[in-house]
């Protein structure tokens, strides 16, 4: 048989005709988000009851934290399986067993060898080399596996001999079906710091596919009789440097920011955002909290746009709604194109379940403002967020561009909607309105100001390779020289990555 063919029948290789790049894109995400999800309820369970050591013994915080998480739906990869797992890589590290059960790698929290049964016979799935038995790494290639039972650092009983049963009867079956079998190595380190006593961590890395090759029986460390299994890793899978990832745990994997706020919009926005700091005592600028854009009294609204689609905006393309936007907005939420300016329906729209009016429902993901090494302020997400999702608007006072230069301090909160972004939008907008103009339009320049008052979009920091991208909206007034500004998704983007846009960029048509 063609190597790469039977690489690819066991998953090592994508199959082009099951798995397109955007699904298993997807699927890590998704593996990603749930293990996002699951350190979050964790951290909650131990504000919530306190200290570990201040607990019985018997309490698992991580396990609760999992049980939660099935409640809610929230685990992936559920049923076991043989061979690879989707959104888990070679080489992903995983702070403790609950979490390879969240990611659909190792369901057992307590044994080391996981089995299922297929054809009628039990078949292992996965193993974990944790230390307690006596197994032995020759190669990076090759591992010696001992077999469950019998051993008192475990089962807390007198030692005896294993029997040929349960998971050392599933891993001899694999041997002889010549199944894969995933392992996962436990590679122990401490905290770094200069007490006398230090904190030691576990931390579990995916090794990849391996194939039993042989077992035997032979006298274990306590007499009696144990079962040994030689395991082969499967070439051509990413290969592993143990002594670099010695080195990168090091560092611990449980986070040290400091939460200094819970929800630094006090309950205005529907998302609580938090504000952390691990870098040093700075707390966040002082500010008003705002999520509505804040008009100079002067202005005036004019007519708001509505539609008499009843049943759902967007649905036929005659309808005002989607000619006046272009259809650019799908029906999972997510912008598809880019334009110079964009109508959404305001509230005079008579439809309930209204698809051109996502901008107002408010922010939809959990956001967190951060301190960064050396920017400052950022914002991240603390979940997957797909490509085209809206993020925030940013908000602020609209001034005239002269009340700005009276203003002291600098200008790193203030959004030019005039003349950096949507410049020539509003030229191309003067086509599609149907009221005059007024006739000192392009010599009236507005921005917006975040300094004294904001939402979270003022601590979105600058990038020339950003992965948002500022969108002009009208929707509760046609008056385009003032246009919403909204941050959109350019990219998928992963939990914890910071969020930036092009401070200097022009409205552009973009192709997704």
């Amino acid at each position: 048989m063609d190597k790469t063919l039977e690489i690819r029948k066991v998953g090592l290789l994508p199959n082009k005709k099951r798995t397109r790049v955007d699904d298993r894109d997807g699927i890590i995400h998704n593996v990603k988000e749930a293990l996002d999800e699951y350190r979050e309820t964790l951290t909650k369970l131990r504000q919530k009851h306190g200290s570990e050591d201040n607990k019985l013994d018997c309490w698992r915080p991580d396990i609760e934290a999992v049980m939660h998480l099935r409640k809610k739906g929230k685990l992936v990869n559920m049923r076991k399986q043989l061979g690879p797992i989707l959104g888990v890589e070679v080489g992903d590290k995983f702070r403790n067993r609950a979490e390879l059960t969240v990611a659909g790698l190792h369901h057992n929290f307590r044994s080391g060898i996981e089995y299922m049964k297929k054809d009628g016979k039990i078949l292992a799935t996965s193993i974990v080399n944790s230390g307690r038995y006596a197994n032995h790494v020759g190669s990076p290639d090759i591992l010696t596996y001992s077999g469950e039972g019998g051993n008192p650092r475990v089962e807390c009983k007198k030692p005896k001999d294993q029997t040929l049963e349960r998971g050392n009867l599933a891993l001899k079956n694999s041997m002889e079906v010549r199944t894969h079998v995933r392992v996962i190595r436990a590679v122990k380190h401490f905290e770094v710091g200069t007490c006398a006593k230090k904190r030691s961590f576990t931390t579990y890395v995916y090794d990849g596919l391996y194939k039993v090759e042989h077992f035997w029986q032979e006298r274990g460390e306590f007499g009696k009789l144990v079962f040994k299994y030689l395991l082969k890793r499967i070439p051509r899978q990413p290969i592993i440097t143990w002594e670099k990832v010695s080195k990168q745990l090091k560092k611990p994997m449980v986070s040290k920011d400091i939460v200094c706020k819970n929800d630094i919009s006090e309950g205005k926005e529907m998302m609580p955002i938090r504000v952390v700091n691990a870098i040093d005592s700075e707390s966040h600028p002082a500010f008003k909290y705002t999520s509505y854009v804040i008009y100079p009294n002067f202005f005036k609204a004019t007519k708001q746009r509505g539609c008499d689609c009843l049943h759902g905006c967007l649905e036929c393309k005659s309808y005002p709604c989607v000619m006046n936007t272009g259809g650019v907005f799908s029906s999972n939420n997510t912008i598809t194109d880019r334009k110079s300016l964009i109508y959404n329906c305001s509230t005079t729209c008579k439809s309930s379940s209204c698809k051109n009016r996502i901008c107002q429902h408010g922010i939809q993901f959990k956001l967190e403002v951060f301190r960064t090494k050396s920017k400052g302020w950022g914002v991240r997400p603390r979940s997957y967020i797909p490509c085209g999702s809206f993020i925030c608007e940013y908000v602020g006072e609209i001034l005239q561009e002269k009340e700005v230069k009276q203003r002291r301090g600098s200008d790193e909160n203030i959004f030019w909607t005039n003349g950096k972004f949507v410049d020539h939008a509003l030229r191309d907008a003067s086509q599609h309105v149907s009221f005059p103009m007024l006739p000192n339009f392009f010599g009236d320049g507005f921005v917006i100001d975040a300094t004294q008052h904001g939402n979270v979009g003022r601590f979105v920091n600058h990038s020339c390779s950003p992965n948002l991208f500022a969108q002009s909206i009208l929707c509760d007034h046609d008056d385009v020289r003032i246009p919403h500004m909204m941050l959109f998704a350019k990219k998928s983007i992963p939990p914890n990555q910071e969020l930036t846009y092009d401070y200097s960029s022009r409205v552009r048509k973009i192709v997704p």
